[in-house]
Formats: C-alpha cells, sequence, structure tokens
C-alpha cells in the first residue's frame, strides 16, 4: 500500500466513531424516555467489549488475505473457513501495514455490528446480558463470517475456486457488519418477546412511539459521516480501489441514502397523508446500509436505485414484522439492517458489468466480472440465512439458559433506567420535589 492510501485510509477509519454515535442517537430517540440512558450506557459498554473480544480472539479468526488460516480440501480445492493468528494480536505489527489498518478499522467495525442489536431488544435487555452477547458476537459469530469475506475465506475464493465472478463482493460490510448484526437482533428479539404492553389480547400491535425525534435525525446526519469513512475505508482495504476512486465511494453513499429518505417519506406521505419522521430516518439508515456492499463498484445511478429500493423495503417491512411475526423491534434494526444489508448484497450482482467495476485494478478485467457474481451474491446471502442466524440464535439462547437475558417483568414498568442504573436520563420531567414549589 502507498503511503497516499495509508494515509487515506487512516483518516477514514477516523470517521467511523460518527457511525457509532449516530446509531447510538438513534437507538436512543427511538426508545421510550424512561430507558434512554441504559440505551446511551448500554452502547458504551458493547463497543468496549466488542473491542476487547475482538482483541483477544477476533483478529486472530478473522486474519486477511496472504495471513495464515486453516483450510479444508475439498474436491481439490482448497476452503479457508477460519484464521491461523495468535491470540491478543501478537505478531500483528501496528505499523501502518494493510493487516494492521483492517486491524484498527475492525476494533471499531465489530462494535458498530455489536450496537445493532440493541436498537432492536431495547427496554428490555439486561446490560449484563448485552454484554455477554455482545462477546459471544465479536469474539466468536463476526470474525468467522468476516474471514470468509474479508480475510481471504472461501465466499471470497468463489471466483477463483469455482468461476463465480469476482467470488463474493462487500466492499462496506452490508454482510459482514449489518446483516451478521441485524440477523443477531432477531435472534435477541425472538428470545426476549415483545415488550409489556406492545401486544392487547387480540395480538395486535400498540404504538410506542420514541421520546426524541430530534435525536434520531441528528444521528442519521453523523451516521451519513461515519459510513463515508467506513465505505472508503473498506474499500480501499477490502476491495483494493485507489484513494481517487473513494469520490465515487462517498457519492454512492451519499445517493443511496438520499434515495432511501426521499422513498421512504413519500411512501408514509402517501400512506399516512404525512411524512413519517421515524420511518424516513430508518429509511436514510437503511440506505447507508445498503449503499455499503457495493459503493466501490456500481455507478451512481445505480447507487441512487438502490436507495429508493431500501427506502421503499424498510417503510413495508417494519409495519408487516411487527404485524404478522411478532417482533416488537423500536429501532427497526431487523428491516434495516438485515434486510436492508441482504438487498445491498444482492444489487451488486444486479450491476456487473459497470466503469466502476473495470476501474479496479486489483480485481480483474472487466469480463470475467458478469459471469456468476450473482450467484456468488447469493451464496453470501444463503450462508448469512443459513448459518449465520442458526448459529447466533444458538449461541444466544445458550446464554439465557444460564443467565436470563430480560429485565424481570414487574421491573420493566418503571424502566431499564431505574432498574439497572438507578436514575433516569431526564430526572426533572420524572420526579418533582420540593425544589419545585420553594421560592
Amino acid at each position: 500500500m502507498s503511503e497516499v492510501s495509508q494515509a487515506f485510509c487512516i483518516l477514514f477509519i477516523f470517521l467511523l466513531p460518527l457511525a457509532l454515535a449516530g446509531l447510538a442517537l438513534i437507538n436512543t430517540g427511538l426508545s421510550r424516555l424512561r430507558s434512554a440512558a441504559h440505551s446511551m450506557m448500554a452502547t458504551l459498554c458493547v463497543v468496549g467489549v466488542a473491542a476487547a473480544a475482538y482483541f483477544v480472539t477476533g483478529f486472530a479468526w478473522e486474519g486477511y488475505p496472504g495471513l495464515a488460516s486453516h483450510t479444508l480440501s475439498i474436491f481439490g480445492k482448497e476452503w479457508s473457513w477460519l484464521g491461523a493468528g495468535r491470540f491478543f494480536l501478537r505478531g500483528v505489527p501496528l505499523d501502518g501495514s494493510c493487516a494492521s489498518l483492517a486491524t484498527l478499522l475492525q476494533l471499531l467495525s465489530v462494535g458498530l455490528a455489536a450496537v445493532i442489536p440493541l436498537g432492536a431488544a431495547a427496554e428490555r435487555w439486561r446490560l449484563r446480558a448485552c454484554c455477554l452477547s455482545t462477546a459471544l458476537l465479536a469474539g466468536i459469530t463476526y470474525p468467522l463470517f468476516a474471514h470468509w469475506v474479508w480475510g481471504g475465506g472461501w465466499l471470497a475464493n468463489l471466483g477463483s475456486n469455482y468461476g463465480l465472478g469476482l467470488g463474493f463482493l462487500d466492499a462496506g460490510g452490508s454482510s459482514t457488519i449489518h446483516a451478521v448484526g441485524g440477523l443477531t437482533a432477531l435472534s435477541i428479539v425472538w428470545l426476549l418477546g415483545p415488550r409489556r404492553g406492545k401486544y392487547n389480547l387480540e395480538g395486535m400491535p400498540a404504538a410506542l412511539p420514541g421520546h426524541n425525534t430530534v435525536l434520531v435525525l441528528f444521528g442519521c446526519l453523523l451516521a451519513l459521516v461515519g459510513w463515508m469513512g467506513l465505505n472508503a475505508a473498506g474499500s480501499i482495504l477490502f476491495a483494493g480501489v485507489p484513494p481517487g476512486r473513494t469520490v465515487l465511494v462517498a457519492a454512492n453513499t451519499l445517493l443511496s441514502a438520499a434515495g432511501a429518505v426521499l422513498a421512504a417519506a413519500a411512501i408514509t406521505r402517501y400512506r399516512f397523508g404525512k411524512p413519517d419522521a421515524s420511518l424516513s430516518a430508518n429509511g436514510w439508515v437503511c440506505g447507508l446500509v445498503a449503499s455499503s456492499a457495493g459503493c466501490a463498484f456500481v455507478p451512481p445511478a445505480a447507487a441512487l436505485l438502490i436507495g429508493l429500493v431500501a427506502g421503499a423495503l424498510v417503510t413495508f417491512t417494519v409495519a408487516w414484522m411487527e404485524a404478522h411475526l411478532g417482533l416488537d423491534d423500536p429501532a427497526g434494526a431487523v428491516s434495516v439492517h438485515a434486510l436492508g444489508g441482504i438487498w445491498g448484497i444482492l444489487a451488486v450482482g444486479l450491476f456487473p458489468r459497470t466503469a466502476a467495476l473495470a476501474a479496479v485494478p486489483s480485481m480483474a478485467s472487466p469480463a470475467m466480472a458478469p459471469s456468476g457474481q450473482m450467484l456468488a451474491q447469493i451464496v453470501g446471502v444463503a450462508t448469512l440465512v443459513g448459518f449465520v442466524l442458526p448459529f447466533t440464535y444458538s449461541l444466544n439462547w445458550l446464554l439465557n439458559r444460564f443467565y436470563p437475558q430480560r429485565i424481570p417483568p414487574e421491573e420493566e414498568r418503571q424502566g431499564a433506567d431505574l432498574y439497572e442504573l438507578g436514575a433516569g436520563a431526564y430526572p426533572e420531567f420524572m420526579t418533582h420535589t420540593d425544589e419545585f414549589s420553594q421560592w
């Protein structure tokens, strides 16, 4: 990697904490007032636990192309299924090399994946339980799938081994970060069940609106900046694009988010008579999520189309999952990150022959790109749904057997803030003492 690429990559990685801050504000704003402090505190805790778990085992098992890995020989083809590095980052020179920059990026990216389930399980997930679940995600699930995609694993080698296009493509993490995080959120919601009062005796959902839409919308703006950094850094490290091509990456990220929020606002305006701010915010984030996989590979017009579909997708699936599947997901994390990530993965296969793909010098000639690319993307989606979802559900089911993850019902009514932290986020709104009557 040239010094210019190295400098740009470091700069982009430094933007990633803004994506964490954005998701934290979105999750907090979409939860009720009595659990706001718990939401922010849980974000800090899971980001810390995720970084620590990834430091201990994560990078050793994820690895990086060219580093040692465990392989299986199947029909004469080598399938790399797990990294063979050393724990605690031993042997990884943190000197600005590609592997060291990937380590820094992943220390933050795994935290982003861990924050996603917090929004889905808001108001009812114990703080200690979400930290334990995060350790499983960051130490086992995330690095395993990330190795297959970004560490030189078998999904990335579907092209060289079986001629499926260029292998599974995901420049910015629609699969490794968002789909993995979203499917983990789905498993957590299944295990915890809905909030008290969400469904009546007939099974009809009630509206439990969040407490601060301004936080949600401000979080969307922060997330945009963080996503540009995430997509640009991932494109340099995992797709081999030169720094100049990150202009295309940033433009595609913005256009996808723009298309998604406009689609969500237009659809909710048509359905409800007025645009819905929370669903429009979900559409914005879903557009960011969907942009990540193909941000370095598709032209701007395709990025806008990807965003339009993502915005439409989230406006319908949030309500459908709530009404028909019984999923109480306050932040819409399953629709935004799991389904949005899957759509972004598949969208790469819809635009295989583009000028953007031809301009990636580290990949292959454009003539090789179209053949089998969609099939490679479908294999990746099938792996997510057929392996990652059951695997992460099983890990959290076992955790729930030994340590119940849900706040006790009798304590849920007073809110996670008081039960878990001993104080609310807005105490002056909740408790009126003599100070308000003494003059």
